[in-house]
């Protein structure tokens, strides 16, 4: 009786064997099969490439991506032509407008969000109206021609004439005289005592027959700033100032802010002012305003109601500080002290003229 040959045990996988299994796991195609790199097992670049935290389902091409991915996108990008693959619906990161430029392109309702350069602005430039807007230089009278001037607000008896600039863009529009919100000129008028109260700019053309105050500017013609006037139109409106103040006879000409007082110094001594010679408050009676000539005063240059006397020198001349909210040489106590100095005359002025009319009746 022959014996039937033993059943095979199963052969226990080697040590070796084992370490041969990476020959059965993906490979990128720039090894062949079956050989290994320093033994490391490779993973697909794409499985351990983090994305980024909170970033949108967009294409972002790495140098790690797979041969057939590009070639996929090298061929959508011939077929759009411009090299931009926004125009195919993908959206790129860096692309893309965050929120605020999207907003910010659709323009900001006046008609001045165009940007000159084509390209949407910069975070930082869209923030801040005034920000970015250069130092702006002479602009000719067909810029702001769309503005009305402001009228003059004059009558006989005046004991003051403000002499202002020119209309700021906000006066122009509201057609009133200091209107802008920024402006101080109205509240100096009361903190100073010129006015007993606080009187909005609405009041400009009832000013003198209230409290014989006028108003008037150096140039009539409105603009944003005094940079965009030329130092030639102030220098002419010298001869306008003196002409006013010979017609009117303020008792007073004050002129509101250092840069009118140049012009009307410039004209008269055929120089720039020098520091030695400028000072804010009364000015000497030399450079007294309207002065009458040896011609006398021509009957052009009257009117009704104004009282002509020969023995008149002409207007004392008050130089104060500008009441521009973007005039910041002096701080508001300094500005204060200045303006109080006229508001006492005026005071004592409107005191004396009070008891000679109730001595008189």
């Amino acid at each position: 009786m022959s014996s039937e040959p033993a059943a095979e045990s199963p052969v226990t996988p080697s040590f070796e064997g084992r370490l041969k299994l990476h020959e059965f796991m993906f490979q990128d195609g720039t090894a062949p099969l079956g050989s290994s790199t320093n033994g490391a097992i490779r993973r697909s670049s794409r499985l351990t490439t983090p994305s980024a935290a909170g970033a949108s389902r967009s294409l972002v091409l790495t140098p790690e991506v797979s041969t057939n991915r590009t070639l996929t996108l090298s061929k959508r990008k011939a077929v759009a032509g411009s090299g931009d693959i926004s125009e195919l619906g993908i959206a790129s990161p860096a692309s893309s407008p965050s929120p605020l430029k999207r907003q910010r392109s659709n323009g900001n309702g006046n008609g001045s969000g165009n940007n000159s350069s084509g390209s949407s602005p910069s975070r930082s430039g869209s923030l801040g109206r005034g920000r970015g807007r250069g130092k702006s230089g002479y602009a000719p009278p067909s810029t702001y021609a769309h503005l009305s001037q402001l009228p003059d607000a004059m009558a006989p008896n005046m004991l003051v004439l403000f002499v202002g600039l020119n209309p700021g863009i906000e006066t122009a529009r509201q057609q009133h005289a200091y209107a802008h919100p920024s402006n101080l000129f109205w509240k100096l008028l009361a903190s100073s005592g010129v006015t007993p109260r606080l009187c909005a700019a609405s009041e400009d053309r009832s000013m003198p027959r209230l409290y014989g105050l006028g108003l008037t500017n150096i140039v009539s013609r409105p603009s944003r700033n005094g940079a965009e006037l030329s130092k030639a139109e102030m220098d002419a409106g010298v001869c306008v100032l003196e002409e006013k103040a010979r017609r009117w006879r303020p008792e007073v000409v004050c002129v509101v802010g250092k840069g009118i007082w140049e012009s009307v110094w410039r004209v008269r001594h055929g120089r720039p002012i020098g520091k030695a010679d400028f000072k804010y408050g009364w000015q000497d009676e030399a450079e007294n305003m309207g002065v009458v000539g040896e011609a006398g005063q021509k009957d052009e240059e009257k009117e009704d109601g104004v009282e002509y006397r020969d023995d008149w020198k002409g207007a004392r001349v008050f130089v104060a500080t500008s009441t521009s909210g973007l005039a910041a040489t002096l701080r508001p106590a300094e500005k204060e002290v200045i303006w109080r100095e006229l508001g006492e005359w005026v005071e004592t002025r409107r005191k004396e003229k009070t008891a000679a009319v109730t001595s008189s009746s």
